[in-house]
């Protein structure tokens, strides 16, 4: 109760802020804060909940984005039906990832994921004809709710908190359900849990086939959002760590620690990147240091991740 009363507080601050705060940049980075915990979450489901560490979800972020931009772009269709067609893809190919990817564990599993995200980078930035290749795509502003057009800052803020809520809630589904204690077994010892009849390997494919429906879904936002479409952003590597770095440091496995995460990362970022970019060029990126230097301290000495922290203060 006391973590929900915390997640609530949380929430609440958020849904608050737009009412008194009118300042752009601040509201962009309330956005921003909320989306990349919405994705830590979603990262979270296969990641914390099912031990399926994965380091390639950017396949499924990247396949959201290209499906709202390109049917937008192209057939001038609702970015909504883009977000249920990136859906629909990202769950396939979760399931067909979960199922070809089913007996690798640990390191080997996570392997796969960079490689089924790195084939995808390639198809997008090849495939001129169809995606215009490393150019990108620039998504279309188009005003009004069907087509997620908003010029108002305060709109995107409760359009992305309501996802945000709507995945802290999935998380503590996970936690106190008989489901989500049986993806515990199979993370903690998965020949155990198939000894006392768990269907191990099922479960682990549902899991990731989840986390990859709920990562499209923040992706084709951040699409409708940013309004242009990178491959080699939307497919990295970098992205998809700065995924599971969110659910690692705010708490793996817990509801309320891949917002926190995400909040801790996107501030002590933006704050590293303000405050460093005007040293020179030959050091412009050292921003990139004091930022790895500063997880590297969370992550040694608080190995339970935020949320664990507060839990025992």
């Amino acid at each position: 109760m006391a973590r929900h009363g915390v997640a609530g507080v949380v929430f609440l601050v958020a849904a608050l802020a737009p009412l008194v705060v009118r300042d752009a940049y601040l509201l962009d980075s309330l956005v921003l804060i909320l989306l990349w915990g919405a994705l830590s979450a979603a990262w979270n489901v296969a990641g914390g909940y099912a031990g399926q560490v994965s380091l390639g979800h950017s396949a499924f972020f990247g396949l959201g984005a290209y499906s709202a931009a390109l049917l937008g772009t192209r057939w001038g269709l609702s970015p909504w039906i883009g977000l249920l067609a990136g859906v629909v893809l990202s769950t396939a190919a979760g399931l067909a990832l979960g199922y070809l990817a089913n007996r690798l564990r640990g390191p080997y599993f996570a392997l796969a994921t960079i490689a089924f995200s790195q084939v995808l980078l390639i198809v997008a930035s090849r495939w001129r004809g169809f995606t215009q290749g490393s150019e990108g795509i620039p998504v279309p502003f188009r005003p009004g709710l069907w087509g997620l057009g908003f010029a108002d800052k305060a709109v995107w803020v409760y359009l992305v908190l309501a996802v945000a809520v709507g995945l802290y809630l999935v998380q503590c589904y996970l936690e106190g359900s008989r489901r989500g204690y049986q993806l515990a077994a199979v993370r903690e010892d998965e020949d155990a849990a198939q000894a006392i009849g768990i269907a191990s390997r099922r479960l682990k494919v549902v899991a990731v086939a989840a986390s990859a429906a709920l990562t499209s879904i923040c992706g084709a936002l951040w699409a409708q959002y940013v309004g242009f479409v990178d491959p080699f952003y939307v497919f990295s590597v970098d992205l998809s760590v700065r995924f599971a770095l969110g659910a690692i440091l705010g708490g793996i496995a817990t509801a309320l620690g891949p917002f926190l995460g995400a909040c801790l990362i996107t501030m002590l970022e933006t704050y590293l990147r303000a405050a460093f970019a005007g040293i020179g060029a030959s050091l412009v990126g050292i921003y990139l240091i004091v930022y790895g230097c500063a997880l590297i301290l969370v992550v040694r000495f608080v190995p339970r991740g935020l949320a664990g922290w507060l839990a025992r203060s």
